[in-house]
Formats: structure tokens, sequence, C-alpha cells
């Protein structure tokens, strides 16, 4: 029998045969996956996941990142990612990865916006053609420690010209530099400033929307639920990609999908002990949607990624929505993973995915 180095190193090597990109060499970084980690996780991917959204996954692990669970904050927000991954495929398939190549006729603004404890740099996606144009106030996902408004390049700019509407994607404070609620208290803070000033940026302040991604999603629906308890303007849709809807990570997802890639049961019990300042935050409606008061809320928008420790946040969200008399349309793509909505550039469920958010908006204003 192998030594367990030399089996490991060989069951690496045959799944890189088989077309997964695992890592070169037996000897890591003890913060990074380990061997047997990556193989396995790879191999479980091959059969349940599109060709499109492997490459990208592959791509993301050629750059060998560390684990985000075993580093700090400040080393995870240096980790390659899903929109890095996007940009090498683009490589290797010959194309222009630039923004306005693969999304024309959309144009962009770096601006500031209030918050609710100083001003937060945010981008304005206008798409082509004569306003007011409908307004849709994008958050960012990460966990609400990591990434940032350019990571999600690709969602927001999508975004903007699937539903024809400006969108302005905005970076919040984030943990644990600035622990919960204070993303959500930004996020409340940049839905009053765009009430007053949509306007200013060529959009209709009567035809307004959120929208968000991963811990952006969550910011979405709990600014919706803010707006309405505040007396703010009322949002006229809320698009919730994957969201982090409830705190709970033994679901079936968390535990089928534990071992997942981009997005792990780990790194989410990491990112929630960073957010939360003690046990008693897993209880606030803000972070456990399910259980919040969702009454009168707009139509709502889930997108779901099959292969996401978040899946079932998504399904319980929507139940919990259809029983308080919201209006409510989710949708399920099998075969992609978390992040797979930023990804159009290359994968085909996320061009589908955008054009059935951008027209469930349309739908709304």
């Amino acid at each position: 029998m192998l030594p367990s180095r030399l089996l490991r190193c060989a069951l690496v090597a045959a799944i890189a045969t088989a077309g997964v990109t695992t890592i070169a060499g037996c000897a890591r970084d003890p913060e990074k996956p380990t061997l047997s980690e990556l193989a396995v996780s790879s191999t479980k991917s091959l059969f349940r996941t599109d060709s499109d959204m492997q490459k990208v996954l592959n791509a993301q692990a050629a750059f060998d990142p560390k684990a985000i669970e075993k580093t700090t904050p400040e080393e995870a927000r240096k980790q390659p990612t899903i929109a890095d991954a996007v940009k090498r495929v683009l490589a290797d398939q010959g194309r222009d990865s630039s923004p306005t190549a693969l999304v024309p006729g959309v144009t962009t603004k770096d601006i500031t916006v209030a918050g609710a404890a100083g001003t937060l740099p945010a981008t304005v996606y206008t798409p082509a053609g004569t306003g007011p144009f409908p307004v849709v106030l994008y958050f960012h996902g990460g966990g609400w420690v990591i990434a940032d408004r350019n990571v999600y390049d690709g969602g927001a700019r999508g975004l903007a010209k699937q539903a024809n509407a400006i969108v302005v994607s905005v970076d919040y404070r984030q943990a644990p530099e600035h622990k919960f609620p204070a993303a959500h208290d930004d996020a409340v803070a940049a839905w009053r400033w765009l009430s007053s000033n949509a306007a200013s940026l060529g959009g209709d302040p009567k035809r307004l929307a959120l929208a968000g991604e991963s811990a952006g999603g969550n910011l979405a629906v709990a600014t919706a639920i803010a707006a309405r308890d505040k007396g703010l303007a009322a949002p006229k849709h809320v698009l919730a990609v994957y969201p982090v809807a409830q705190t709970n990570t033994d679901t079936e997802a968390y535990l089928k999908y534990a071992d997942a890639k981009p997005l792990n049961r780990p790194m989410m019990l990491w990112f929630v002990a960073h957010v939360t300042n003690s046990a008693a935050d897993l209880k606030d409606p803000r972070l456990d949607l399910v259980h919040a008061n969702l009454k009168g809320l707009p139509p709502v928008t889930i997108v779901n990624a099959e292969i996401d420790p978040l899946r079932d946040d998504g399904a319980q969200l929507e139940t919990a929505l259809r029983n308080q008399g919201v209006s409510v349309e989710r949708k399920l793509y099998d075969g992609v993973t978390h992040e797979f909505f930023g990804t159009a550039a290359v994968v085909e469920k996320a061009q589908e995915a955008q054009a059935y958010a951008g027209a469930r908006l349309k739908g709304s204003f």
C-alpha cells in the first residue's frame, strides 16, 4: 500500500488528469485547504457542476488561494475572487475582459453617498438611452467582511443592462472593524440618500428598487423592511440573489454543500464570527429574515444556485414571504454555484439569471 502522503499525491494527480485544476506538489501552506480536501471537493464538483461553471472554479483554484476560514480578514480580502477567475477564463478564450466590451452600452461613474457614519463610495451604472430611468440600489456580497463593489461589477453592470435601469452599487462598512449592524445601518442610510437624490443621477425617484447578492441580498430585504418601518420611500421591487436569510447552518443545503466552492459552511461560520457581537445578534430579524415581520413588502425575486450552502435560505425566505402575503417568485439554477450571478461573461446560467432578474424588475417598474 502506498504511504498516505504518496496516496494523497496520486489522488490529486488522477483528478488533475480528469480535467480538474489542482495544485501541483504535496507540500502545502497550513492555511490553505489540504490536498485531500481539494481532491474530494473537486471530485464531487465534477459530477454536479455545469462545464462552464467548472471552468471558473478551476480558474480560481489555479490561483492557489488560501482557505478564507483559515485567514485573517486582512488576508481574506487579498485572496483571488470569482471575478479574477472570470478574467482568467476570458484570457484563456482570447476574449476582451474589459467591462465595456462584455456589457456594451452601460457607462459608469464613481460617486459618494451618505452612509450612517460618513460618506460611502459608490459606482453608478447607467444604461444607454434617454432617462429618467428606474434606479436600483445594489449591495455587494462577501459575508459583510470581504470584497467590494468592484468585485461584484459583473452583477451590477449586467443588471443595469437587463433592467434598463440605473444601478447604484455601494460599498458599506465591513466587519470586524465595523460589526453588526454597521452594514445594515449604512444600507438604510444609502436608501434614504437615493430616495432624495435619484433625479440628480438621471433617475426617476418614483421607480426605485433594492437588490443585492449574498450578504447584499440580506441587506436588500432588511432595507426594504426598514423603509417600511421608518416611513421611507417604498421600493417597487426587491431582488435577493442567494441571500443570507437565516442564521442556522444545519440546513440540508449547509450540510450537503458543506465543502462547496467558492462558498462553504466553514466560511459562513467565519463570516458570522467576525460580524456578530454575541449570540444575541443571531436572533436579530435583520440577520434572521425568515423570522422578521415581512408584511407589506413589495414584490420580491429570489435567485438561488443549487450548489450553494445558502440554497435553503432562499427557499425558507420564499415560504416566509408567501406566508405573510408578499408576492414572491424564486428561481433555482442547477449546475451552478454561489457567486454565479456575476459570471455572465462566461457562464450561460448567469446570463439567464440576469435576464430573469432584469425582467422581474422591469415588470415592477
